[in-house]
């Protein structure tokens, strides 16, 4: 590498680390705020582990919610205890996979599961898990079953959303990249990655369907609530991807659905047939400069350090928090948003439960809940 690259690699690794910083603390006004005091609201930690991904609650009993964390268990909030009791694993091999450490160096080892999702007729937790595929557990817990673990003789590289129609049991979900793992998740990111992909896998057949691909960064998933299409969170270019299904001459069309201030995480429809979507950062200006420059993604990919790590590290000075509601035309009714981080930060998923929020992050030691008003 001549001088005149090591400055320009140099200059645009300074030039980002700094919009990142930037961005974290610069934070909108003008959201619906969860920092009242006077609305109810309850932060429920973790213990031995953080990252509740995604969140869900039993349709039978309304035990939960249940949340896959970082080293690799299912966990389930038990009211009366007070207290987090384990549920299940999405690997057999846990030696060393619990205790206060990072977690990522072993996720391939010890899972890492993202979306959860219950059929309602079965009991069974299905599960989207970033290196193991695609699971299932009954409801009983304990170690969960692969159902597939490849399509199209391709394994799956990087699952990670879900959802499942409840009429004939088919689920939908996302892989973000057949090029990178979970743990280079900003390397999807800053290298403009299209290999993404939604799928379907028939629980009578047993055989998985690719949908669509060339996605950038697919994410969440939602079934509306008519099931004739699939909402897409389309991570990198901050939006809602429609993906009809029904009628069947416009199966596999794609549509935008809604265009988004950040970067979603998971979409969950509530019990109206709206959908919450968690915003894990705001498209600034400086992230808006970052994506629209390729040179400058492809710079940093080349340096000899580790991306996801780095910026991992600045997103532990402080956050914000941010999720919309939108409707089943794809119109913004809702901006929540925890301006100074208090709260919640980085937000994965919003589950609407029985008059509450549940907010999971991906990065937080905790599940944050809120009364709806």
């Amino acid at each position: 590498m001549t001088n005149s690259s090591r400055i320009i690699t140099a200059a645009a690794a300074t030039v980002t680390l700094i919009s990142i910083m930037l961005s974290l603390f610069l934070c909108n006004d003008g959201y619906k705020s969860t920092d009242d005091d006077n609305i109810e609201s309850e932060v429920i930690p973790l213990v031995g582990a953080h990252g509740p991904e995604s969140l869900a609650f039993h349709p039978v009993t309304g035990d939960g919610p249940y949340t896959g964390v970082s080293d690799g268990r299912i966990i389930k909030w038990n009211p009366a205890l007070r207290r987090w009791i384990d549920f299940a694993v999405t690997s057999p091999d846990r030696d060393g996979c619990q205790g206060s450490y990072h977690h990522e160096k072993k996720e391939h080892i010890c899972g890492r599961p993202l979306g959860l999702r219950f059929n309602e007729r079965t009991e069974e937790l299905y599960i989207a898990d970033a290196y193991m595929g695609l699971l299932a557990v009954g409801p009983n817990g304990g170690l969960a079953t692969k159902i597939s673990t490849q399509s199209h003789n391709a394994p799956f590289y990087f699952a990670n959303g879900l959802d499942i129609d409840q009429g004939n049991g088919v689920v939908y979900f996302t892989e973000s990249s057949l090029n990178y793992q979970r743990r280079d998740h900003s390397a999807v990111i800053f290298s403009r990655d299209k290999t993404g992909r939604l799928s379907k896998y028939d629980p009578v057949s047993r055989e998985v369907k690719v949908i669509t691909n060339n996605l950038t960064f697919p994410n969440g998933v939602a079934l509306s609530k008519n099931r004739d299409f699939v909402l897409i969170a389309e991570t990198r270019n901050c939006r809602i991807l429609k993906v009809w299904l029904e009628p069947p001459e416009l199966y596999g069309k794609i549509e935008i659905f809604a265009q988004l201030p950040g970067f979603p995480d998971n979409i969950k429809r509530n019990h109206k047939g709206e959908f919450w979507v968690a915003i894990h950062s705001r498209n600034d200006i400086f992230s808006r400069i970052l994506l629209t420059y390729s040179w400058v993604g492809k710079v940093l990919l080349k340096l000899p350090i580790n991306l996801t790590k780095v910026v991992q590290y600045l997103m532990s000075f402080r956050g914000c928090g941010l999720a919309v509601r939108l409707s089943e035309n794809g119109e913004i009714l809702e901006m929540l948003e925890d301006k100074y981080g208090k709260n919640w930060t980085y937000a994965s998923e919003v589950e609407e439960s029985n008059g509450y929020l549940w907010i999971g992050s991906v990065h937080m030691p905790f599940v944050f809940k809120q009364k709806v008003v």
